[in-house]
């Protein structure tokens, strides 16, 4: 089975929500990022997930409950955020005060990881990630996550900045199925109410003998089917 990897970004919490570095700190998510998440529960719950891992942080790992794939879940060290160091619970304007033209993807934290450290860790898990076959669900954070996109295509760390991540959003890292050597980003940052021609119903059609698509395509375009034909 080719791989799907779903990397699936946690709900929003208050330091999300104001800007706020959270690397380590270990906070919950808000009433509106459980929302947000359980949105996605309902697009994803068809998808056959053949491994699912979690960051251990607690809002990564509220939103794999919420989703509905707590019960298969591997905590995995290597899918946490960022290690912000001194920069922990700062906002990005508030560094620039003291660093101008400061770039987590370029620079790093002072007392936290470096981006050789960070590189490391997405690599790692890459190479864990390429004995898998099948769909693959991710859940884990913002940072780490456009980290993982830039290595995931051959991109340097800093390069990394072009791809930002929204709270409670979904992203797809897989291969050119026209070119198997050739790793891509099928969707990137993806809200649920973006998120209506989801693979749950595609791919399952994408299984179907002919015949039974054509039916389906037909019945969905409002055509009556007797049922001898079935």
């Amino acid at each position: 089975m080719p791989l799907h990897v779903h990397l699936i970004r946690h709900g929003e919490t208050e330091w999300t929500f104001s800007g706020r570095h959270t690397g380590r700190t270990d906070i919950p998510l808000t009433a509106l990022g459980e929302d947000e998440v359980r949105e996605w529960g309902q697009r994803l719950c068809r998808i056959p997930f053949d491994h699912v891992l979690t960051s251990p942080l607690i809002r990564a790992q509220r939103t794999c409950e919420l989703v509905g794939l707590a019960r298969d879940a591997e905590l995995e060290p290597d899918l946490q955020e960022w290690d912000y160091g001194d920069y922990e619970g700062l906002g990005s304007v508030d560094i620039r005060k003291e660093r101008p033209g400061w770039n987590v993807f370029r620079d790093g934290c002072p007392n936290g990881e470096t981006t050789e450290e960070i590189c490391a860790r997405a690599d790692r898990l890459i190479a864990r990630l390429r004995t898998m076959e099948g769909n693959v669900a991710l859940f884990s954070h913002g940072q780490y996550g456009s980290v993982l996109a830039a290595r995931w295509i051959g991109l340097s760390v800093v390069e990394a900045r072009h791809f930002p991540l929204g709270a409670a959003s979904l992203s797809i890292l897989s291969d050119d199925p026209h070119h198997p050597e050739v790793p891509v980003l099928e969707l990137w940052n993806a809200a649920p109410h973006e998120a209506t021609h989801l693979a749950p119903v595609s791919r399952e059609v994408d299984h179907m003998p002919l015949k039974e698509r054509a039916l389906q395509r037909w019945e969905n375009e409002g055509g009556e089917i007797p049922a001898a034909t079935r």
